[in-house]
């Protein structure tokens, strides 16, 4: 493992440097994507650099944005035009190895071992990162190590258009001082845990009691100091990208919320999302998870997992409305959300049958006995599930999938 060479490659502020490759006028200008202005869910999902040097930042909403900055150049979101320019980039990192995982849209990781055998791989990234500045007209950074974290960690030092080189035996000067906020895998609650442990820098957490760590984070505090240390045995996995764990969808409200009857009904209409994402993917889960944020930015997650799966929204619904009430105090909501993870295909799912559900089964058995006998006589394929029919002959929507799920399925091309 310690001879592996890998690199995270990361595209520089993407959306908005697409945008301003689509159109040169941009370029140069303080602008940022964002969703309606018009409405307090308008938040920045990314902005230029040049919006960022007025103190603009993703997340920051929009209306806060235009106070800070008023000249600031506010453009929608276009996911087909990002889609286009993300299989571009895909591309051309195919062009050099098969070994590339997929991470989000804008960036992945690779694994150049065997080409950096016969190239040095500074050089090799230097000829990625132009190709893709002169052939997209697109600025991205590149890290190179010899794990994915701590490639990962490289491709954040230089920004834009940086490549930057750490080896273990540089995380001491280079990482260790470092608070442990800015350590990947790291978010404010993880961290604000730490510091309770007077863990301060991610040099604190690489050198403090693995005894310590495990009884006071577990297992991902375990995992958190071995990669402190540098440490990274995970494989570029170009396949990784589609094990989907979980398919769940979240909302931040207009006002903030108290009335019960008006978040049951975001809560239904977010459970009804849910499914559909589940029936386009045809996955099913046991897990359901309430995700709610209070007016204050309070974040809580509540799950309870079942003894069967689900995937239809009635059940989802069920399930997530009386978890949300269990655990929610009637104080004022912002954001709320609903999951369902450990999915896995439903054909492959076996379901737990009881006597609550023995009678449906019992009711298919008829119509299983006729499926089995026209198969045996016609072959298997002579007949398919409904579900799975309408998947195959309706045409790929927003309205049935997530735009995750288009680039995913941009990436299923490519294997085929």
């Amino acid at each position: 493992m310690a001879s592996r060479v890998i690199f995270h490659i990361d595209m520089n502020s993407f959306y908005a440097s697409v945008e301003q490759s689509y159109n040169p006028e941009l370029k140069g200008k303080a602008i940022a994507i964002a969703g309606n202005p018009q409405e307090r869910r308008g938040i920045i999902v990314t902005c230029s650099y040049e919006a960022r040097a007025h103190g603009i930042y993703t997340t920051m909403q929009v209306h806060e944005a235009k106070r800070k900055f008023p000249g600031l150049i506010l453009l929608p979101p276009n996911f087909d035009r990002y889609r286009i320019a993300s299989k571009a980039m895909f591309d051309i990192l195919r062009s050099y190895t098969s070994k590339v995982e997929p991470v989000s849209i804008d960036e992945g990781y690779l694994d150049v071992t065997d080409l950096a055998a016969e190239r040095h791989a500074l050089e090799i990234a230097q000829e990625i990162q132009t190709r893709i500045l002169s052939e997209l007209d697109l600025p991205c950074s590149i890290g190179i190590a010899p794990n994915k974290f701590l490639a990962k960690t490289a491709s954040d030092m230089k920004k834009p258009q940086g490549i930057t080189i750490l080896r273990k035996r540089d995380i001491g000067e280079k990482l260790w001082p470092l608070p442990v906020i800015d350590m990947h895998g790291v978010g404010e609650s993880t961290a604000a845990k730490l510091n309770g442990l007077k863990i301060m820098t991610i040099g604190d957490l690489a050198l403090a009691n693995p005894g310590l760590i495990k009884e006071k984070m577990g297992k991902n505090g375990i995992r958190l100091q071995t990669r402190a240390n540098g440490i990274d045995d995970r494989p570029v996995d170009p396949d990784s990208i589609y094990d989907t764990k979980s398919v769940g969808t979240s909302t931040t409200l207009p006002v903030d919320e108290t009335e019960e009857e008006n978040l049951r009904i975001v809560i239904r209409g977010l459970c009804e999302k849910v499914a559909n994402r589940l029936e386009a993917k045809e996955l099913a889960g046991p897990t359901v998870t309430i995700q709610t944020r209070s007016s204050d930015w309070q974040n809580r997650t509540r799950s309870i997992t079942l003894k069967n799966t689900v995937w239809k929204a009635e059940d989802i619904y069920g399930t997530a409305w009386q978890l949300f009430l269990k655990h929610w105090n009637g104080e004022a909501l912002r954001l709320v959300g609903v999951t369902v993870s450990n999915v896995a295909d439903k054909g492959e799912l076996t379901e737990q049958l009881s006597i609550f559900n023995f009678q449906e089964h019992a009711k298919e058995e008829p119509i299983l006995d006729l499926m089995s006998k026209l198969e045996s006589r016609f072959g298997k394929r002579v007949l398919v599930k409904g579900a799975k029919e309408a998947k195959l002959r309706r045409p790929a929507t927003g309205s049935e999938t997530s735009f995750s799920k288009d680039f995913l399925d941009d990436h299923d091309h490519e294997r085929k």
